[in-house]
């Protein structure tokens, strides 16, 4: 491959023209990618656990959707849906109606980012509900806009300087065994919200991520969103589950909500929905979603033409390759691999996870109460020179999230996992 400029050059053009509020976790370029690989400027081969932050659930360039996408981009890429409507916006909402939980009619509207999907749950519960409170989580990630960052339970990097936020939002403790909170005390701490912050009257909707993404890969308790929902039936609250992350069978099913058993009011969705196009969506019960007045919801370029084009192929690619399924088959591999590593490394702590959505958490000794993060970082800096492409999150920065394209082979993900294993057992004989 010849190379006009090495990944140096290129991310010194980088710092040059962008600011630094941009941050990038790979000082690499892209020039082509497929499935789970990515290969650099320079012709270096990587293998992808990150999916562009779990967006490419079907992979790279999978060719039902590059194929749907050329099809469309022919025809017309744009009319704005409010002008001019077209059948593949529509198609995409009855789809997504049929795949949301519970049994009473749904409607769906498209936005283009997962903050601007959770601006507009958050306003259509206000509008249905006549309140304005809402109740999000510590450790939560909705989103980079004002009215999302207040919602997003965690300060650095994502809130300094950027204050004040909008008001009537509320944080109640998550549950989480690695952080020493029961369902028990995530409840009283709602309960508390009530008697000392705002009362339960006054609230629209919780807002809750079946798995904490950013704030861990911690899945919710099945108990906890059971008893969230009859706490929300109790005073009139709506329940919104965000999807952004844990959607389109990134659990092992398409939407993580459900192996709770529980039907929230509103869903969101965004990433893996697009195949790498820019689509969110906003799906919800009828009622909920028809308070709003026309002209209340949409924006110029949602649900655009080429973005429903690659959705439906992803929808397509989900069912006839068993996606869920394959989800399933992945989370046992990593999860069972790293068991067996943890027998003999001693900082992996908390290994958790719902199908593909699994995590491993680093900690002195295995101590939940002494995080490693260091362990993370030194993880993901060797796995880039080897190879490997990897993200942390967790409110200590000490969880690695694994984010394979569900369409992963065998073959490449235990390539990846063998590099992870040398690099903590080398960092373990260090220690």
């Amino acid at each position: 491959m010849s190379v006009s400029q090495t990944n140096v050059q290129l991310f010194q053009r980088r710092v040059d023209a962008l600011p630094r509020g941009i941050g990038n976790a790979h000082p690499i370029f892209a020039e082509k990618a497929l499935n789970a690989e990515i290969w650099d400027v320079e012709g270096k081969r990587y293998i992808d656990f990150c999916a562009g932050i779990a967006v490419l659930n079907t992979g790279h360039c999978h060719p039902k959707v590059v194929a749907a996408i050329q099809a469309q981009a022919v025809r017309f890429t744009h009319t704005c849906f409010q002008t001019v409507a077209y059948e593949g916006y529509v198609t995409l909402a009855e789809r997504l109606n049929r795949l949301a939980p519970g049994s009473a009619p749904k409607k769906t509207f498209f936005m283009n980012t997962g903050a601007e999907a959770v601006e507009n749950a958050v306003k259509a519960a206000r509008a249905y509900t006549g309140r304005p409170g809402i109740i999000a989580f510590q450790g939560a990630f909705h989103g980079r806009t004002l009215l999302t960052l207040a919602l997003t339970g965690k300060v650095a990097p994502y809130k300094i300087g950027y204050g004040p936020f909008p008001g009537d939002i509320f944080h109640a403790p998550y549950p989480s065994e690695s952080a020493g909170i029961s369902v028990d005390e995530a409840i009283a701490g709602i309960e508390k919200l009530f008697k000392s912050d705002i009362e339960a009257s006054r609230i629209a909707a919780f807002i809750v991520e079946p798995v904490q993404g950013e704030g861990g890969y911690i899945p919710a308790p099945a108990d906890f969103l059971q008893r969230l929902r009859a706490l929300a039936d109790q005073h009139g609250i709506l329940l919104i589950a965000d999807e952004i992350q844990s959607g389109v069978a990134r659990t092992g099913k398409f939407f993580a909500i459900e192996h709770s058993g529980v039907i929230p009011d509103i869903l969101t969705l965004a990433k893996g929905l697009g195949g790498g196009t820019v689509i969110s969506a906003i799906v919800g019960r009828a009622d909920v979603m028809e308070a709003s007045l026309p002209g209340g919801l949409g924006g110029t370029y949602g649900g655009n033409p080429v973005s429903c084009a690659a959705a439906l192929a992803v929808l397509e690619v989900v069912e006839k390759e068993e996606l869920c399924a394959r989800s399933i088959a992945i989370g046992e591999r990593i999860r069972g691999y790293f068991s067996a590593l943890a027998q003999k490394i001693s900082f992996i702590g908390d290994i958790r996870g719902l199908g593909a959505m699994s995590a491993v958490e680093f900690s002195t000794g295995g101590d939940k109460k002494k995080p490693e993060p260091e362990i993370a970082n030194a993880l993901k800096e060797e796995a880039m020179k080897r190879g490997l492409l990897l993200l942390n999150c967790g409110v200590n920065g000490n969880v690695l999230r694994l984010m394979t394209p569900l369409t992963i082979s065998d073959a490449v993900l235990d390539e990846g996992l063998a590099i992870i294993g040398d690099i903590l057992t080398e960092l373990d004989k260090k220690a």
